[in-house]
């Protein structure tokens, strides 16, 4: 890699959804423009899924999620950004940052312009892309041959799903492929294996850019245990295999992985950066500094 550090890098993309994306985005923040963040689109559940079978669109959940933790600078626009109805009624539960999104998408022509409003209004330099500007959602064949729908049951598969699709087949957005192939360095995860990262790899085109990209790939473990227990059964040799699978060849040039990850059977294959990365208040998220400085770190080996 001809760059060795983040300062020397013209385009960095970082891939994957909700509050692992958002934590990668926000350490680096110091990049602004420069970073680039493309958000899975395929959440049914909570405020986004009523939202969806209520008005139909794309989800706007892991969206939301990483433009606050981009936002730097306080401000009346960002507390109402993140803003969540209380009580009983039928605003209960809902964020009012998704129904921002939700309002400024139907008075605009796509998604990601109503995205530049919201960034531009919060300040936040980072682009964030949403996979597709396409309704999109994940769906699995089960162990027994069932189709399962929707990220929400997908999460409650007990056992390793025979495959995963996209429904219906949509195309990526223009602008995140774009970026993919301009990109220095690529970063996918921490997230959700089946519902944050996967959902990306199985958009073709998306598949098809990173394939192509020369640009080194990085993998950003998770530090707490999946909830999904079908994931969480899955060890990392097998999530790169998976991930590796669809994106047609070995693409992940090194990891980022917590002390306690098991990666005996990838220290000839990989570049692997194994350290202490939990944040203080909540030991199952990266602190930032410390994962800023795991990136830092990666860089030189790549």
């Amino acid at each position: 890699m001809p760059n060795s550090s983040l300062t020397g890098l013209r385009h960095v993309v970082a891939l994957g959804g909700g509050h692992g994306l958002g934590r990668v985005m926000s350490s680096l923040s110091s990049l602004g423009s420069r970073l680039t963040g493309i958000v899975t689109t395929t959440d049914n559940g909570g405020s986004t899924g009523r939202i969806r079978r209520s008005e139909g669109g794309i989800a706007w959940g892991d969206m939301r999620n990483c433009l606050n933790q981009l936002i730097t600078e306080p401000s009346i626009a960002s507390k109402m950004f993140e803003y969540r109805f209380a009580g009983t009624g039928e605003l209960s539960g809902h964020n009012l940052g998704n129904l921002m999104l939700k309002s400024l998408d139907h008075l605009s022509v796509r998604p990601l312009e109503a995205i530049n409003l919201i960034r531009n209004m919060l300040k936040v330099d980072a682009q964030l892309i949403p996979m597709s500007e396409s309704p999109v959602d994940l769906m699995a064949i089960d162990d027994m041959g069932n189709e399962v729908y929707g990220e929400v049951n997908v999460d409650a598969l007990k056992v390793l799903p025979q495959e995963l699709r996209l429904y219906p087949p949509v195309k990526a957005t223009t602008e995140a492929l774009e970026a993919i192939h301009r990109s220095d360095l690529i970063l996918i995860g921490p997230g959700s294996f089946f519902t944050s990262l996967m959902p990306l790899l199985l958009l073709d085109d998306i598949a098809d850019a990173l394939r192509e990209s020369r640009a080194p790939m990085v993998y950003i473990g998770n530090l707490g245990k999946e909830l999904s227990t079908s994931a969480a059964n899955l060890s990392l040799a097998e999530k790169l295999v998976m991930m590796e699978k669809h994106i047609g060849r070995k693409k992940i040039d090194a990891l980022i992985v917590g002390p306690r990850t098991d990666v005996s059977q990838l220290r000839l294959e990989r570049k692997i950066v194994q350290r202490v990365l939990e944040a203080d208040d909540v030991p199952y998220r990266h602190d930032r500094k410390l994962l800023l400085q795991a990136i830092e770190d990666t860089i030189p080996l790549l």
